[in-house]
């Protein structure tokens, strides 16, 4: 994709940093961005396949957060939630003391998808350990997440207004 200077655009000035500083512009301060891009990353990656779009809906909801912002970024860390699943099932079976249960995460989704239900009655315990670990992992990272971005969120927002173009 070309921009306006003949430069191509990278994916994630297109995808991710374009839209963010837009609504930016359109009055949506860089506390509240950084907070729903935040929420957005570690609420994308909770271990409980089909829950992310709802949880971050009902967060944005309830902090009155920016709900674009917040489902685009659950979207795009999709890839990442599934890579995770094995970790923090591993952090949750440690954390229990929980018997190592032999997974990969094509056997995850292959059981999800011949039966969601028995899929979860079967993997529930290793589930609610990894969620465990997840609510354990997330406030740190959330928190984290959110002093790097409001910084530079600032900046471009005060670049947006000023005249300056993108900082991002």
């Amino acid at each position: 994709m070309e921009m306006d200077g003949g430069r191509k655009e990278g994916f994630f000035r297109r995808r991710i940093a374009r839209p963010v500083v837009e609504l930016l512009r359109q009055g949506v301060t860089p506390e509240k961005m950084a907070l729903s891009i935040a929420l957005g990353v570690a609420l994308g990656v909770f271990p409980v396949l089909g829950t992310t779009t709802a949880l971050c809906a009902l967060v944005a909801f309830v902090w009155r957060l920016n709900l674009p912002a917040i489902q685009i970024v659950n979207y795009f860390v999709y890839p990442l939630q599934i890579v995770l699943l094995i970790p923090f099932f591993r952090v949750g079976e440690k954390l229990f003391g929980a018997a190592h249960l032999p997974l990969s995460v094509a056997q995850i989704l292959a059981a999800v998808h011949a039966s969601f239900w028995g899929a979860i009655r079967f993997l529930w315990t290793t589930i609610w350990h990894a969620a465990v670990a997840w609510c354990l992992i997330a406030p740190p990272f959330v928190a984290m997440t959110y002093v790097v971005l409001v910084p530079l969120l600032r900046r471009a927002a005060w670049a947006r207004t000023n005249g300056r173009g993108s900082a991002i």
